[in-house]
């Protein structure tokens, strides 16, 4: 009887550990199909991946030809001035150009030369495609003289104000505003080292940067 009752518990143990082994094989198969779905998915994500960097850089080299053009635009329409230079890829104005001095109003000449600007921006506004996002960034820079009077209390202040005085009047002549930014740097960019006139002359500047969104 005793041998009996124990092969029974032999036989139900070995019965339990085939179900068990049949459930762990149904484990596994589900643990590999699972990877190589996730192998699958690696792969289509690193697709994906290539796909948008390849896209976005097709879109920013159009837009780079977009800003050669728009720079060789600027070239021949504003005044043939040697305090308006290009830089790399921007345009920089002498802030005499645009501004009386420690003033963030736009002078008439300034006006003058930003509405020439802005025709050149309307047109370029008609031709980039909308799926390229871009703007025009207008950054302010002072030299390091410290503001002495009482409308700025720094040069942050007065680079940021003519930074935005040029993007509001952009904007006033109908340049869509989603194309425009404005930064004030204040004394901590400058282009040239020095504290000689001359040096501070060339580090008051506007200057102009057609760039990706």
């Amino acid at each position: 009887k005793i041998s009996s009752e124990a092969m029974a518990k032999v036989e139900l143990l070995n019965q339990q550990i085939a179900a068990m082994r049949r459930q762990l094989a149904q484990l596994n198969s589900l643990l590999d199909s699972a990877e190589e779905r996730n192998k699958a998915s690696d792969t289509q994500v690193a697709d994906l991946g290539r796909r948008l960097n390849s896209a976005l850089a097709q879109k920013v080299q159009e837009l780079n030809k977009y800003r050669s053009e728009f720079f060789g635009r600027l070239r021949q329409i504003l005044s043939q001035r040697s305090d308006i230079l290009v830089v790399g890829d921007r345009f920089v104005f002498q802030a005499e150009v645009l501004f009386p001095k420690g003033k963030a109003e736009l002078n008439p000449a300034g006006e003058a030369e930003m509405l020439k600007l802005a025709d050149a921006l309307k047109q370029l506004e008609k031709e980039i495609p909308d799926d390229i996002a871009w703007v025009l960034r207008v950054d302010g820079h002072t030299d390091t003289d410290p503001m002495q009077n009482s409308e700025f209390k720094s040069n942050w202040e007065l680079s940021s104000s003519r930074a935005i005085s040029v993007v509001n009047y952009l904007e006033a002549q109908g340049v869509q505003s989603k194309h425009l930014v404005a930064a004030g740097f204040g004394q901590h960019q400058p282009l040239v080292a020095g504290d000689t006139e001359d040096a501070k002359s060339e580090n008051r500047r506007i200057e102009l940067k057609l760039t990706e969104r």
